[in-house]
């Protein structure tokens, strides 16, 4: 599993898990699967333009997690990489998610995300509050 961590003006940003998927309603950094014998860098631009229709170009990885969630009898290993909007590129909507929005450190609440992505918030908080990005 791959995912983006896209920070712009002071904010990182978040899409909202469908009705229906595993751990619906949550905050997540967007992204997804890579297809067998995809790069992850490649799979995360395609998931990201086929999930919030924007062109991305993607940056070194920011952290990797593991979690075994134990009421779905599922494991994941997720590779957050940093990731950049390509000039030109449309503000995200949400084409294969419930939601998108921009939010601050504040924000990032542990309760909103699911447990894979708990690990992650405080390098993200410490980033997001870099406004050189």
């Amino acid at each position: 599993m791959v995912a983006g961590v896209v920070i712009e003006r002071g904010k990182v940003l978040l899409s909202r898990r469908k009705r229906g998927t595993h751990l619906a309603g949550r905050w997540e950094f967007p992204g997804g699967k890579a297809e067998p014998g995809e790069d992850p860098r490649a799979a995360l631009q395609r998931e990201l333009r086929e999930e919030l229709g924007i062109e991305t170009s993607i940056g070194e990885i920011v952290d990797v997690t593991f979690h075994r969630y134990d009421d779905a009898d599922k494991a994941v290993l997720l590779l957050f990489f940093r990731a950049e909007r390509q000039v030109g590129s449309p503000e995200p909507r949400p084409l294969d998610v419930a939601e998108v929005k921009w939010a601050d450190a504040s924000a990032l609440d542990p309760d909103a995300f699911p447990p894979a992505d708990v690990a992650i918030l405080g390098k993200v908080r410490t980033l997001v509050g870099d406004r050189s990005s």
